[in-house]
C-alpha cells in the first residue's frame, strides 16, 4: 500500500502494532496482519511459532480465523507487516 488514505494508514499501523506481539523464537521473522471487515472493524493477528513447525500459525490466518469466530465473514482489505525490506507474500 503506497500512498493511500488515512484509512489505509490506520490499517498499516494496526498491522505493525500486531507484529510487535509476534512469537517467533525460531525464525525471528515477526509478522503482523490487520483485516478490515465490511462494517469497518479492524481485526489483527500475529504469527506464532512452535517447535513443531506444522503447528505454527500465520498472522493473516489468525486474523481471519478470529474474525470468522466472531461471526464476521465479509472483508474489505488486509495489510501484512514484516520487518523485511522486501515485500513478503502471505
Amino acid at each position: 500500500m503506497k500512498g493511500g488514505s488515512k484509512k489505509d494508514a490506520s490499517l498499516r499501523e494496526a498491522a505493525l502494532r500486531a507484529m510487535e506481539n509476534a512469537y517467533a523464537p525460531y525464525s525471528n521473522f515477526r509478522v503482523g496482519a490487520a483485516l478490515r471487515t465490511k462494517d469497518g472493524q479492524l481485526i489483527t493477528g500475529c504469527n506464532m511459532e512452535n517447535s513443531a513447525f506444522g503447528l505454527a500459525i500465520c498472522a493473516e490466518t489468525l486474523a481471519v480465523a478470529y474474525a470468522v469466530s466472531q461471526g464476521l465473514t465479509e472483508f474489505d482489505e488486509i495489510a501484512i507487516a514484516t520487518e523485511d525490506s522486501e515485500p513478503t507474500p502471505p
